[in-house]
């Protein structure tokens, strides 16, 4: 019984320890970002969404992408059909949309759109770390 417990809290572990450490909110997010001074990588998206499914289900699926986004930026998701804050300034007309924000929640570059491909991601998230400095 005592094996099989373990084996149960090892898979457990695994399980949950390959996710995104979403912030809860924007608010949280520049506050993480400014205390870190790490970059924020802010989502938005719908639920119903094919392309934002496909982006949360692929590409922020990969172990890679999620290492490096909890260790090197502040992830936040925002839902439009929740309500979710976004600022008026990032506001895009389609969904996903990421934006590269720096701590102070000042946009970096034009959001990628649509549902990245991982090489893609990867690539910005390389570019993101190289140039938070110049700013």
């Amino acid at each position: 019984m005592k094996k099989l417990t373990l084996l149960l809290l090892l898979f457990c572990s695994m399980l949950f320890s390959s996710q995104i450490n979403w912030a809860s909110d924007y608010q949280s997010a520049l506050d993480k970002a400014q205390k870190e001074q790490k970059p924020i990588m802010f989502v938005i998206s719908k639920h119903e969404c094919r392309y934002c499914i496909k982006l949360k289900s692929e590409t922020l699926a990969d172990e890679g992408i999620i290492k490096e986004l909890n260790s090197d930026f502040v992830p936040l998701i925002a839902h439009f059909d929740d309500g979710d804050y976004v600022p008026s300034e990032l506001f895009t007309p389609g969904v996903p949309a990421i934006w590269f924000l720096l701590p102070d929640g000042r946009p970096m570059y034009q959001p990628l759109m649509g549902a990245v491909e991982i090489p893609y991601l990867k690539e910005a998230l390389s570019i993101v770390k190289e140039s938070i400095d110049e700013y």
